[in-house]
């Protein structure tokens, strides 16, 4: 499944985004997890659609991204591509799917493309992950960098923080960019960095960044699905909201509970009636069903 640009109608691709760099466009990033969600904010004309670990925390519940596994991935992701018909599809490579081996990295990798018809993956770390990239786009598999807060590995980071604040932390940032963009990786998200150094970092690269509370200074932005729309009970502080869908479902399910109750709902409008004659046939054959019935549950 192919991806296009809403600008133009061509596919979306990672030439795509170093095109938008080097003319200073930015790139829209959003995420999503199903079909319905894809086709929504492909039609909406984002470049990208980030099929986030997030899953785990916004759809299925888990505190963290931790528990989320391959087959969750592959699922949410497989259910995405056929969505989405303009988008570039990015695949977030989950907690331990890359980590042990770099042969059960470069074969994760190559499923989200081969089973679940995603055009890219993404994932977390720098220059310890730089030969996993550059062994992954050997072998024909895009990659997406991941950089700053990586959520996986909020454990050692002590909670979600805000890193690279300190010139230690920014050259140390910087460095691992850099060894992603020379292993091939052909876009970097940057997240929870500060706005001066996220804005550095990219002007210092090649290829894009994509930004998520690291500023204006990026190449480009990404969201959350339901932090944009206001479908979650917790909004960070660099969520940027959109919408309140989530008090508007609150209030449509309120009203259809109340109907039901009353019996307002359904109204003539939502039901058939049978056919004349029906209901007088039915009542004279209805023993015999009973019958049948017991009989049955005798046997």
């Amino acid at each position: 499944m192919s991806a296009a640009s809403p600008e133009t109608g061509t596919p979306v691709t990672t030439a795509t985004f170093r095109a938008k760099k080097a003319a200073a466009e930015p790139i829209v990033m959003i995420t999503a997890y199903d079909t319905p969600g894809a086709r929504l904010v492909d039609a909406a004309g984002v470049d990208s659609i980030l099929v986030g670990d997030s899953v785990g925390m916004t759809v299925l519940g888990y505190p963290t991204t931790l528990p989320v596994t391959m087959e969750d991935m592959l699922h949410h992701t497989a259910a995405v591509a056929r969505g989405a018909s303009r988008a570039l599809v990015v695949a977030d490579m989950p907690f331990m799917s890359y980590q042990v081996t770099a042969e059960e990295a470069l074969r994760n990798a190559g499923r989200f493309l081969a089973e679940a018809g995603a055009h890219a993956v993404k994932l977390e770390g720098g220059r310890v992950v730089a030969p996993l990239v550059r062994r992954m786009v050997a072998a024909g598999i895009p990659v997406m960098g991941h950089v700053g807060l990586t959520p996986q590995s909020l454990h050692v980071f002590g909670g979600y923080r805000v890193q690279a604040r300190e010139s230690e932390g920014a050259l140390a940032l910087l460095t691992d960019c850099l060894a992603l963009e020379r292993a091939g990786a052909f876009a970097i998200v940057l997240e929870l960095v500060p706005a001066e150094v996220a804005e550095f970092v990219s002007a210092e690269l090649a290829i894009p960044t994509i930004g998520i509370g690291a500023g204006p200074g990026c190449d480009g932005q990404v969201q959350v699905f339901h932090d944009l729309l206001g479908l979650g009970d917790f909004t960070p502080r660099h969520a940027v909201r959109y919408a309140e869908l989530g008090e508007a479902v609150r209030t449509a399910v309120a009203s259809y509970a109340t109907d039901v109750r009353s019996r307002t709902a359904p109204a003539e409008r939502h039901f058939t009636h049978a056919d004349e004659g029906v209901i007088e046939e039915l009542e004279a054959s209805a023993s015999l069903a009973r019958a049948a019935a017991t009989g049955l549950e005798e046997e």
